[in-house]
């Protein structure tokens, strides 16, 4: 995602130094802050897990940019040398607690979190919260570790969850209350134990970066000492972003028997080896890297993979999951390729399904991206081949398209656009002019200059031409153009069957080279005449445009087609949308049609203004649930 396009929000990071927590009467006179009087405590920041440096790695111990050791699964060098974390949201998703701020996921304020069938949450500072999203909402501002428990008795006569770690054994102890106000003491299996799961206990015992290693002890061999050992273990899974082994699932209490036990060695020193320097200085072996499970305690070795050890589910986007995401319910994958129906369901299915149900909530409140097929007329177009173009292509169906706009001025069309929901359309800068009062923006049209039963007419209020749009070379080539109101209402549509917006995609990531899409538009056919039909073409993604195009190749452009020539754009339909489709069926506005070297030119594929690079620029304007489908 672009850092610089029309940011309106700053988050700074410290990237030096432990940060110093706030002592305990000043959070919880934040934490009152937030619940009683539903403002939000500033600033904004986000988790000391991603935040933390080491105190203990010499300067000399650290990785330099020019140095950076990758194998056949860690790479290139030019993904790692970005420092990627898990709240690096151009590539992966936010919590539901977070949101993606100028490439960041950062934490939200308390009372933007759903509620309302939401399990209550007992904190560890004795008070009570109304889902599990607002209790890590809270915890996440205040930097520090907050859920305890689901229950509605908080205060502080009732236990709340403690874990420990034996000095000698690296034993870890829980003890898990309940909301009658009883509590039991149990071990951890070692069946599920990782570095995941250990650098959240070492870093709740005050050890910022985690744990050096992961280990199992023999039941059998702990001496009770002066307290009786728990008879009972159960099974940790953490993803590596929890303050505290409570936020973990733990499940499946059993008999200890002659088990082994989890045990972890804290992160002290520098290893003497190491092959992989972490974004926060912590070292690790270039063999716990893209293995899916969080080693790092920030998730900078999973971020830049080129293929998974061990098992691990590679996203398309380099990103390495643990093999249990895989079909869990919670999209990962920015194109959600790990729910995706063509890999088997997972034997075992989370039993703490709070952050599933907070993502469905507020997915559920978004419906761009997923066209109403029940008004589509006609059988399915088949959609295999890729030698058609617009430039003479194949008709759509007379409702299929439905977030394309026709852009009108002064009755007469010669640009196309995008429905993004709510009052808003985006077009190319080089389709509009500071008028609003010439445009119309005509939707459901299938015919050019003969509206069908479905097409409806909007005025158009405001244009928002991209500041820094360069008429000559056509640099950031977008506009945002404003429909007017109804009378006497805050929308400027009718509910229509036939229109649905299409989502906005926030990181440059979604999709990769080579991926199929489509164009469409009433641009001129192969015979050099204007469509009177709405066409439409699958084009792929394609790399490397500069060496095509030479200096007119600016950051923001992006290119589609073929190299051949035989699949393009051409004149008619600038503006026009370039969708392409996530493997979860969800549509995304990738490129807005914008230049070319004449139409259907060999070597020189249609240029397009690449949409997700603009996203903040986009969402200063329309606000938040207008613009995508996550990560909001």
């Amino acid at each position: 995602m672009n850092q610089t396009e029309g940011q309106f929000f700053h988050v700074t990071f410290q990237g030096k130094g432990i940060r110093l927590k706030p002592d305990l009467s000043r959070q919880i006179k934040s934490l009152m802050l937030l619940v009683e009087h539903d403002s939000p405590p500033d600033p904004v920041k986000p988790s000391a897990v991603d935040d933390q440096d080491s105190t203990k790695a010499s300067t000399s111990d650290r990785q330099t940019a020019g140095s950076v050791q990758t194998d056949d699964f860690l790479g290139p060098a030019e993904c790692l040398n970005r420092s990627l974390t898990r709240t690096s949201c151009s590539l992966v998703f936010c919590p539901p607690w977070q949101r993606c701020i100028g490439g960041q996921c950062t934490c939200k304020p308390g009372y933007l979190c759903p509620f309302e069938g939401f399990k209550t949450i007992c904190g560890k500072n004795d008070r009570m919260y109304r889902s599990y999203c607002q209790a890590m909402a809270v915890s996440c501002r205040m930097d520090a570790p907050l859920f305890s428990h689901f229950g509605e008795h908080c205060n502080e006569t009732f236990p709340k969850f403690l874990n420990s770690l034996d000095e000698d054994t690296g034993v870890v102890r829980i003890s898990l209350p309940n909301d009658a106000g009883e509590t039991e003491d149990l071990l951890v299996c070692h069946e599920l134990w990782d570095m995941a799961a250990a650098n959240v206990a070492c870093r709740e015992t005050r050890h910022p970066l985690g744990a050096a290693s992961a280990d199992g002890v023999a039941y059998k061999s702990l001496k009770p000492g002066d307290k009786q050992l728990p008879k009972k273990c159960v099974s940790l899974r953490c993803q590596g972003y929890e303050m505290s082994l409570a936020e973990c699932e733990i499940k499946d209490k059993k008999d200890v028997d002659n088990r082994m036990v989890a045990a972890v060695k804290c992160y002290h020193d520098a290893p003497k080896e190491y092959g992989f320097n972490c974004t926060n200085n912590k070292l690790i072996s270039l063999k716990q890297t893209c293995d899916g499970v969080d080693d790092c305690g920030d998730r900078s070795d999973e971020m830049c993979c080129k293929k998974c050890r061990n098992g691990a589910f590679r996203c398309k986007t380099g990103v390495c999951l643990h093999k249990e995401a895989v079909r869990d319910g919670l999209v990962d994958c920015l194109d959600g390729e790990d729910e995706s129906e063509k890999h088997p369901a997972p034997k075992y299915i989370s039993r703490k399904n709070e952050t599933r149900v907070t993502r469905k909530h507020l997915e559920s409140q978004l419906f761009c991206g997923i066209p109403n097929t029940e008004t589509v007329e006609n059988k399915e177009v088949e959609r295999s081949t890729r030698v058609k173009r617009v430039v003479g292509g194949e008709e759509a169906k007379p409702t299929q398209i439905q977030w394309q706009i026709a852009l009108q001025e002064n009755q007469k069309i010669d640009c196309g656009g995008a429905y993004i929901g709510g009052c808003w359309v985006l077009t190319a800068a080089h389709c509009v002019r500071p008028n609003p009062a010439v445009f119309q923006i005509k939707f459901s049209l299938w015919k050019k200059y003969g509206p069908q039963e479905t097409t409806d007419i909007a005025p158009v209020k405001e244009i928002l031409i991209h500041p820094n749009y360069v008429a000559a070379t056509y640099e950031n080539d977008i506009a945002l153009v404003r429909l007017k109101e109804l009378p006497y209402e805050d929308r400027c549509l009718l509910d229509n069957p036939a229109i649905r917006p299409v989502c906005v995609p926030w990181s440059t990531n979604l999709f990769q080279p080579k991926h199929t899409c489509s164009i469409s538009g009433w641009g001129r056919t192969k015979e050099g005449k204007s469509a009177q039909v709405l066409r439409w073409a699958n084009v792929s993604l394609i790399a490397g445009c500069e060496s095509a195009y030479k200096h007119r190749f600016k950051p923001g452009m992006m290119c589609a087609g073929d190299l051949d020539g035989s699949v393009d754009s051409c004149q008619g339909d600038s503006g026009g949308p370039l969708v392409c489709q996530d493997e979860l069926g969800v549509s995304y506005l990738w490129g807005i049609v914008s230049w070319g070297e004449r139409c259907g030119q060999p070597g020189f594929p249609g240029v397009y203004t690449q949409v997700a690079h603009y996203f903040e620029w986009i969402r200063l304007h329309t606000g938040w649930p207008a613009v995508t489908r996550y990560n909001s």
